[in-house]
């Protein structure tokens, strides 16, 4: 597993103290009011802070550096604790709509409520209430989000409002392409783009910049490093969606496959087997793979060559983004810090 680098740690500091702080004051407040809420402000805390790489804290602060802002402002820590709120609340949902049992090796929200409501023999439908329940969760961390931002430029509030619309298209894409088994790339690689790699690089280090009074120049530039590191960033997980080991990605492994994403890796595999590879390959999404059926469809995109070639283009993508970042009118620290980060992200194992 590749270490995080000092450009992300520091910065992860920072953002989990203020989460800790924020979310510890809010449960606070409402248990006073009812101690029944202790359920779903503890299920916040427990996903927000059980850890979670704060990739966009990171991207945030440089891309706030980068613009002239200073290092030490409270400012661009409370839009890094936003952006890991809105992520949260992206979890939440995330799991229900993919029906996941597991997030970061514990069960998810929707799964623990299902199973208390079983328990005690409430009135109801429990996975209707455990669905429930998750939504509510994250719906709060979506409201706490927009808190932390409530003093932001207007033009930090419009890039956030538009990231937000971005990450909602990119889901409904993603949902959509499983549910009609989408094996095209360019769409797998617009659902790539659109579901994570904007709202994880390339907007955070625009809000960041906005957030300093950054020219529409410097965007530009954020963005020729931000979007192929983005789509470098989740063709890596898609890789470890498909093949990551559950002792380190927290999740079944073969878990993307068993839900039938809509993932450039399925779309080169598809492209490239033959007629008994096609055959193994159209299981996913059809029927629910046991642990044999996922070792074939692993062992097809492996031999049709769908892997390396993967591997190949987020090596090519990496190596664009860190050009451009090179070329960028910014500190050699904060190139430094996104060269370094770039490195990361694609080459990290969970």
């Amino acid at each position: 597993m590749r270490t995080a680098p000092e450009s992300l740690l520091s910065v992860a500091a920072r953002t989990d103290a203020r989460l800790a702080a924020i979310l510890q004051a809010e449960t606070a407040r409402w248990v006073a009011f009812d101690a029944d809420l202790a359920a779903p402000f503890g299920e916040l805390r427990r996903l927000v802070l059980a850890g979670g790489k704060r990739l966009r804290p990171a991207f945030t602060y440089w891309g706030f550096v980068g613009a002239g802002g200073s290092p030490d402002a409270d400012s661009v820590v409370d839009a890094g604790a936003a952006f890991e709120l809105m992520h949260a609340f992206a979890l939440f949902h995330d799991d229900i709509m993919d029906g996941s049992t597991a997030r970061r090796g514990q069960p998810t929200t929707h799964e623990v409520h299902r199973h208390l409501h079983e328990e005690h023999r409430w009135a109801g439908d429990a996975r209707r209430f455990g669905d429930g329940v998750a939504i509510l969760v994250g719906d709060l961390a979506f409201v706490y989000a927009d808190l932390l931002l409530a003093g932001a430029p207007r033009a930090a509030w419009e890039m956030w409002n538009e990231l937000r619309i971005e990450l909602n298209v990119g889901q409904y894409l993603d949902m959509l392409g499983s549910a009609r088994s989408e094996r095209r790339r360019e769409k797998a690689e617009r659902i790539c783009r659109y579901k994570s790699g904007k709202y994880t690089i390339e907007r955070p280090l625009h809000l960041g910049a906005l957030l300093a009074g950054g020219s529409t120049d410097l965007l530009a530039t954020y963005s020729a490093y931000g979007l192929p590191l983005g789509d470098a960033f989740q063709m890596r997980d898609d890789v470890l969606g498909a093949f990551g080991e559950t002792s380190v990605t927290g999740k079944p492994v073969g878990d993307d496959l068993r839900e039938g994403k809509p993932t450039p890796l399925m779309a080169i595999a598809v492209a490239r087997a033959n007629s008994a590879q096609q055959s193994v390959l159209a299981k996913v999404g059809a029927v629910r793979l046991d642990d044999a059926q996922v070792a074939n469809v692993q062992q097809v995109i492996v031999d049709t060559g769908a892997l390396a070639e993967l591997e190949a283009t987020i090596t090519r993508l990496t190596d664009e983004a860190i050009t451009a970042i090179n070329a960028a009118p910014v500190s050699s620290q904060v190139r430094s810090a996104l060269v370094e980060l770039a490195a990361y992200v694609v080459q990290r194992s969970l």
